[in-house]
């Protein structure tokens, strides 16, 4: 979880940088890259965790 929190800051300190910055419109766009598979890689270990226990 910590490791998932620690990407979320890097994007957006990136896509701040790249906002504000002129010509570093490639950070935020690394920056939303990062976040996007961040999320994906979050849901899929969710996702894998709630199938894995069995029904009572």
């Amino acid at each position: 979880m910590a490791f998932f929190l620690f990407l979320i800051i890097v994007a957006i300190v990136l896509g701040l940088i790249g906002v504000v910055a002129e010509g570093l419109m490639y950070l935020l766009i690394i920056g939303i890259a990062v976040l996007v598979l961040d999320l994906l890689f979050f849901g899929f270990r969710w996702s894998r965790r709630s199938r894995g226990r069995p029904v009572r």
